[in-house]
């Protein structure tokens, strides 16, 4: 088992552009905790091995007090068993991140905190809907680090009217502030979101790919020459702080997913939990978890193997195909990325393909042409 991931489904207000499960009334969420706690005791046979990796997100789990942290913590080290270093993570938005509220953190067993950064400029923020502002972006780094020299920091690009000296500035605050890890990410328009209604009606403008490539690009080269290593798509780490759930996920590790509208892997089998506060809260109450689960063909994790393994730096391995998915799908596999690298959007090494930095725009794409259909 490489992890538990646990969903807090709560927020203090919608950003535009989400739509992860979430919900802006909290005054279910001492109930939510105790379901959390009830479907952690309820799957612990599920879990045959140790767990090297918690990872609090949402919603904003920094919305939890300090007692009903202890109370999932209390229900994990029950009934599990933590690896002694394990990483243990909590997502938090800047405005939660007073020093009182860090005292909080410190005091239990977090050693990393991932914090919702976004941008550091004012419009932007005001533009996504974000709780907090520009100096609370800055101050909450600043004081994290007191507290944690393992921080992340999320940062989003290809906003409309961005321009790239904003982008240069976001990520030089981010470097200036000595952060160890960066999760940078395009903004994206996902259905049913205020963003897109937005943009349907004119209000906004569109997303600008071609503004997205460009940002990106900047952020590989900026990246790379302050020591930053782009371990996965959206992810760069200081050597020794790679996020390591976020690399066990790349990876294909198993997890194990709580809270409503999670999702645990086995290897095998997915699952979902309903995305539903009180029907969760309901069936918890139960006893039963109110779940999906779709059982993994051949062909599907082949197809995630692709989408997973070219996001990374360490790409997918030919012998693994062979040796995990049988010989008809390496000789597919070697056939299919012939074009891509005469087209220089793929290389292939010591037996492993790889994204090239041209390709890596593209790595979904070019994944895609990998797929067995």
């Amino acid at each position: 088992m490489a992890g538990i991931y646990i969903h807090i489904p709560f927020c203090k207000q919608a950003c535009n552009y989400c739509d992860f499960h979430f919900s802006t009334t909290r005054k279910h969420q001492q109930a939510m905790v105790e379901a959390l706690c009830h479907e952690l005791s309820l799957r612990a046979s599920e879990v045959d091995s140790t767990v090297k990796t918690i990872y609090f997100g949402g919603g904003t789990p920094s919305l939890l007090t300090g007692t009903q942290l202890d109370l999932i913590f209390k229900s994990i080290f029950d009934h599990y068993l933590v690896e002694k270093n394990a990483e243990i993570t909590l997502e938090a938005n800047p405005d939660d991140l007073t020093i009182e509220y860090l005292k909080t953190l410190s005091a239990r067993s977090f050693n990393r905190l991932s914090i919702g950064v976004q941008s550091f400029f004012e419009d932007h923020l005001q533009f996504m809907n974000r709780a907090h502002n520009a100096t609370q972006a800055i101050e909450s780094v600043k004081k994290a680090m007191q507290f944690f020299n393992n921080s992340s920091i999320d940062l989003i690009y290809g906003v409309p009217g961005m321009s790239i000296s904003q982008w240069q500035e976001n990520l030089q605050k981010a470097i200036d502030l000595g952060v160890s890890h960066l999760s940078c990410y395009a903004l994206t328009i996902e259905p049913n979101t205020a963003l897109a209604n937005m943009i349907s009606k004119g209000k906004v403008m569109p997303i600008d790919e071609d503004l997205a490539k460009e940002h990106y690009e900047y952020l590989l080269d900026f990246t790379a020459r302050h020591g930053y290593i782009n371990y996965e798509f959206s992810n760069f780490g200081k050597p020794g702080f790679f996020s390591k759930n976020n690399t066990a996920y790349w990876q294909g590790e198993s997890y194990l997913g709580i809270g409503p509208g999670a999702h645990s892997y086995d290897g095998t089998t997915r699952s979902w939990n309903l995305a539903n506060n009180i029907k969760y809260i309901k069936s918890l109450k139960e006893g039963k978890r109110p779940f999906t689960r779709e059982q993994l063909s051949v062909q599907d994790r082949y197809n995630e193997y692709m989408m997973t393994g070219l996001r990374t730096m360490w790409g997918v391995s030919i012998d693994q195909v062979q040796q995990r998915f049988g010989h008809e799908y390496s000789d597919y596999l070697i056939e299919q990325s012939k074009e891509l690298i005469e087209d220089a959007l793929l290389k292939f090494t010591d037996g492993v393909l790889h994204v090239t930095k041209k390709g890596k725009f593209l790595s979904d794409g070019i994944a895609a042409q990998l797929f067995w259909v």
